[in-house]
């Protein structure tokens, strides 16, 4: 039996493990989804949205069981409070537009014909869910896929083990049905033989790039529906005209919250040359207020990294930086947490980078910022477009045309005008080149997560 193991990064111990399911009873699994999914669609779609909305109630009453869980299996500290502001916020907004989204385009109703586009649930969806924000980025597809009439295979990463289980049950006992809304353990060659095998109607993947390319691969031939939110390495331009200290606090805070780990962190900044030694000086003060430290103290306001592993790799990309002559400002024995070998990572900015380091080009996923010193908007454009992914940009100028002549030149999926790191579940979150395919949130989201079906009704035979 394969057991799927979270290790915490609080103090490496084994925190939970989870058998995973055999590919006959993960078939089994995905059998009992397509056959309640039918029934589910035909419940009136105010229905399900009040059915989704208690189950996001009951996940909030849960707050005491579910934050510090949360911190002990990927770090985040507790004086944050989970993800409830975000999940709310997009779960509330979905269901606001629900109806909206999913109306009929009707294009005639005359005596002669009836002739309108409606959309339909998919059948059976598949979620494959991150560690880094394990209950927003879940419920991205989640709450818009079971109000459309879809049902759900829900299959969280093993960093983040027991957090599916927590979303089944809250929305469970409020009153969605078992079958309808099922969490399952899977290792990754059997998710992929399910996928491979046409499970599923539609899947929304999370993750890295080469876990998206695995999921494309399995797919190949299914004709299968998929949604990819894959890696980023997303810039910040401040430009002449900017508030310097809001850029400073907007940007530091998107460059180092949950430790980095953020799927729209500020991994690389522009800075023009008038205001670059104010921004890094007032940067390197900002960051050096953090208090690294066991997320379970409500003290600490900077937890460990999800895993020993991906603080090995932002360690190794400091390093490599450093030994092709960047510069690091920030004085790590402020954060004696840091020793260099476990998952307790001290804040980093680095100076004199350049685009020949990977640093400033691979994601990094941590704690840690490269600034450059740019002369012009087309310098800035050239180098926030040298990049193999684009999620989102910031832009920092007090000049709206400016911002929004920038956004169209830049290859992203989001143009952001004085400020960062924020999803607005109004818009459509997507992203392009290696950042992935499809797009979440919003109508278009609805769209993505429903099929257009044709009715062309003519009344009379005459």
């Amino acid at each position: 039996m394969t057991m799927i193991e979270c290790i915490s990064p609080v103090d490496g111990s084994l925190y939970a493990e989870r058998p995973a399911l055999t590919l006959e009873a993960a078939h089994q699994a995905v059998a009992r989804a397509k056959a309640s999914q039918k029934h589910w669609a035909r419940r009136p779609l105010d229905e399900r949205v009040k059915l989704v909305l208690a189950g996001v109630a009951r996940l909030n009453e849960m707050s005491d069981v579910v934050v510090p869980e949360l911190a002990w299996q990927m770090g985040r500290p507790i004086k944050y409070g989970g993800e409830y502001r975000g999940f709310n916020e997009r779960s509330n907004y979905v269901a606001s537009i629900a109806a909206e989204a999913l109306a009929p385009l009707v294009v005639e109703e005359s005596e002669r014909f009836e002739r309108r586009i409606e959309r339909e649930a998919h059948g059976v969806v598949f979620v494959i869910a991150p560690w880094n924000y394990p209950y927003m980025t879940a419920i991205n597809t989640i709450a818009p896929a079971l109000m459309a009439g879809n049902t759900i295979i829900l299959k969280h990463a093993a960093q983040t083990l027991l957090v599916g289980e927590r979303l089944v049950q809250a929305f469970v006992e409020a009153g969605v049905p078992q079958d309808v809304f099922q969490n399952i353990f899977l290792d990754h060659s059997t998710a992929e033989s399910l996928i491979a095998s046409g499970s599923f109607d539609f899947i929304n993947f999370t993750g890295s790039v080469a876990g998206g390319r695995a999921v494309e691969r399995a797919a190949a031939g299914t004709f299968t529906g998929l949604g990819l939110e894959l890696g980023g390495k997303d810039p910040g331009y401040v430009m002449e005209d900017a508030d310097l200290d809001a850029a400073v606090d907007t940007l530091m805070d998107g460059a180092t919250f949950n430790s980095g780990q953020c799927c729209c962190g500020i991994e690389r900044i522009y800075v023009h040359e008038s205001l670059f030694d104010s921004f890094v000086e007032k940067s390197v003060a900002w960051v050096s207020n953090y208090k690294l430290g066991n997320p379970l103290d409500t003290e600490t306001s900077l937890g460990p990294m999800a895993h020993q592993r991906f603080a090995k790799v932002v360690r190794e990309q400091i390093a490599d930086a450093v030994a092709k002559g960047a510069k690091p400002l920030v004085n790590t024995k402020l954060f004696p947490a840091d020793d260099g070998q476990t998952a307790y990572v001290a804040p980093q900015i680095l100076v004199d980078v350049d685009h020949s380091m990977d640093f400033m080009r691979e994601e990094t996923f941590g704690p840690a910022v490269g600034i450059m010193k740019v002369k012009s908007d087309d310098e800035a454009l050239s180098l926030m477009n040298d990049s193999k992914y684009g999620l989102t940009v910031s832009l920092w100028t007090k000049d709206p045309q400016r911002a929004a002549r920038l956004g169209r030149e830049i290859e992203t999926g989001t143009v952001f005008m004085n400020r960062a790191d924020y999803l607005d579940p109004a818009l459509c979150w997507t992203g392009v080149k290696e950042t992935g395919r499809g797009g979440s949130l919003s109508i278009i989201g609805f769209q993505n997560l429903t099929r257009p079906k044709s009715y062309h009704l003519k009344k009379v035979t005459a």
